[in-house]
């Protein structure tokens, strides 16, 4: 049997950042030829980054990438990486009318292309779009209707992208029609908890439907609130996982593949499963034996649960920090649980000497969250000032004559208004450190400490905040590092302490439950009833209910954050603002 090395590419691409993208594209594929591969890929729209959203309609980044995929092709072979075939994806154009969907020639599509001696020998489109979720691709793109099909060194290579195999039939069925010996597939598939388990076994599956193993590259980093963990694999067509590479790393996977050889010669232009048009590029080469000395295959191990989902909070506020040009965060460190999680994740994303805090003591504020909030600074050597908004707040109060829940909330406001003008003047970017429990009840202060540019732990609900707090210290013990967070904030009942002896549990119900009535009814958008009949106190689920369809108009004007739910707040769960709907 023909053997073939593959290199997956697992690689970071910047949105919009072409000539970046090119570079590392270059940078990779020499890698992958030094390392003797035969075939190299890299991720979905890995020459534009993903998701575009709407600069796909913009005809001048559409060109854009255009331009550049064939200059790409161009400049491989000029620095001697021509004679590698290259699978990468990029964003270009329909040639044809779309009358199914009565889009016009020269519409948007997501595409791959194979470069190859200088050429781009083959481009095709994505055929599934999905639209669910975080996904708007009906709004963008035209579907591909071609199964493209490589022939190198003996063995033909079906081509697809994504969701082209999260779909019943379509390339999966078509590349098992036409007898391919592997199935590669190119991916920016976001990250939630458990989706790692769920990717496996989807794609054991496909290998099985296709009759032939699957390679399934990923893309890693960040594009604002969505997160790329990679997490590659290639399957053999008996499900065997043959090799992963790590989660929420770059890298370059390698795999030493016996496939079967090509057989026959079905013509261009035959009609395949769901309408696709087979499309051949022979790329010629002789049938290779096994290496002399094969590559060592590498299957990283799993992350377990609070590791992977800290680490995906870290790559997104680095990322969102990094690509938006900023060097520096600033917290408002109060303490508490939520912040000082917040300033452990922005020390292991950006470093300690980039991460400011300030305290912001009121004359509600305890001793035990002051010294709490010195205690984690010492730890992780951030930089760490104190500036009581006492005065202000008092001169606030002088002026004005406020009480009750309008003098919390100043208090919250001050430290807002102070923030931002440190962060003005002195170019750091502004963390806000709300939760999902809070924020799906709208138990925050808008303009308050809802304000920030990013907010790290925004999908995170209060109750699995306690768990990453506690995992990120047993983790530092681990290593033989000290530990980032006070045990006393991990163990004090929360507070927001804006009036005397205040504790959460004053205003909601305890956080286990609170978050299992929540996770009920937003992730798995049960009504009512539902949540009720399964045992739930109807006071408790009523409140819950009431509270998170008021706040819908706060949680609009909330900050993005990195996305580790099936259905986080924002890009996934989309409710109107004014709605009289009240039956859960």
């Amino acid at each position: 049997m023909p053997n073939i090395r593959l290199a997956l590419s697992q690689t970071d691409p910047w949105v919009g950042d072409i000539d970046r993208n090119r570079d590392e594209v270059v940078r990779w594929t020499r890698r992958a030829a030094e390392a003797g591969a035969q075939l190299v890929a890299f991720p979905e729209m890995a020459l534009t980054g993903y998701p575009v959203e709407d600069l796909a309609l913009r005809g001048s980044f559409v060109e854009a990438s255009r331009t550049a995929l064939v200059e790409l092709a161009s400049r491989l072979a000029a620095e001697g990486l021509g004679e590698l075939p290259v699978v990468l994806g990029y964003l270009g154009r329909s040639e044809h009318e779309e009358h199914r969907t009565h889009r016009p020639a020269g519409s948007p599509q997501n595409c791959a292309a194979v470069l190859y001696r200088g050429e781009v020998v083959d481009r095709f489109a994505k055929h599934f779009l999905p639209n669910y979720g975080v996904f708007d691709e009906y709004r963008y793109f035209v579907p591909g209707d071609r199964l493209s099909v490589l022939r190198l060194h003996g063995v033909d290579v079906a081509l697809a992208i994504c969701e082209d195999i999260w779909q019943e039939g379509g390339r999966v069925t078509a590349a098992g029609e036409v007898g391919a010996g592997l199935l590669l597939v190119i991916n920016g598939s976001p990250y939630e908890r458990n989706k790692d388990d769920v990717r496996l076994e989807l794609v054991r599956r496909r290998a099985a439907e296709a009759g032939c193993p699957l390679a399934y590259l990923n893309m890693v980093g960040a594009q604002d609130e969505l997160v790329f963990d990679g997490d590659s694999l290639v399957v053999s067509a008996d499900g065997e996982v043959l090799a992963r590479a790590p989660q929420f790393e770059e890298t370059l996977l390698l795999v030493d593949l016996e496939l079967p050889a090509a057989e026959g010669d079905q013509p261009d232009g035959l009609i395949l499963s769901d309408g696709l048009r087979l499309a051949r590029t022979d790329l010629g080469g002789d049938r290779l034996p096994a290496p002399a000395e094969p590559v060592a295959a590498q299957v990283a191990p799993r992350l377990d649960d609070e590791a992977e989902i800290y680490q995906a909070l870290v790559e997104g506020t680095r990322a969102y920090v990094r690509k938006n040009g900023f060097r520096s965060v600033l917290i408002g460190l109060s303490g508490g649980i939520d912040s000082a999680l917040v300033a452990a994740i922005a020390v292991d994303a950006v470093g300690a000497g980039n991460v400011h805090c300030v305290s912001m003591p009121s004359k509600y504020s305890s001793q035990h969250s002051r010294d709490d909030a010195a205690e984690l600074a010492r730890r992780t050597g951030l930089n760490f000032r104190t500036v009581s908004i006492a005065p202000m707040v008092e001169a606030y109060l002088g002026a004005t004559d406020l009480t009750g829940l309008a003098e919390e909330n100043l208090q919250s406001r001050v430290r807002g208004t102070l923030l931002m003008a440190i962060s003005n003047q002195e170019g750091h970017i502004v963390l806000a450190p709300g939760n999902k429990s809070e924020l799906a009840v709208g138990y925050s202060t808008l303009y308050g400490d809802s304000v920030g540019a990013y907010g790290p732990i925004k999908d995170v609900y209060k109750s699995l905040i306690f768990r990453l707090a506690t995992w990120r210290n047993d983790e530092a013990v681990r290593r033989g590092e000290v530990p980032p967070i006070p045990e006393n904030t991990i163990l004090k009942p929360p507070s927001a302490e804006l009036r005397p002896d205040q504790k959460d549990t004053d205003s909601l119900p305890d956080y286990d439950l609170l978050d299992t009535v929540l996770d009920l009814y937003v992730e798995g958008d049960q009504g009512r009833d539902a949540i009720v009949a399964a045992g739930y106190p109807a006071e408790v689920v009523d409140r819950v209910v009431r509270l998170v369809d008021t706040a819908e108009y706060k949680r609009r004007q909330y900050p993005p954050g990195p996305k580790i739910s099936p259905k986080g707040f924002g890009r996934d769960r989309r409710l109107p603002i004014t709605n009289r709907w009240r039956r859960g």
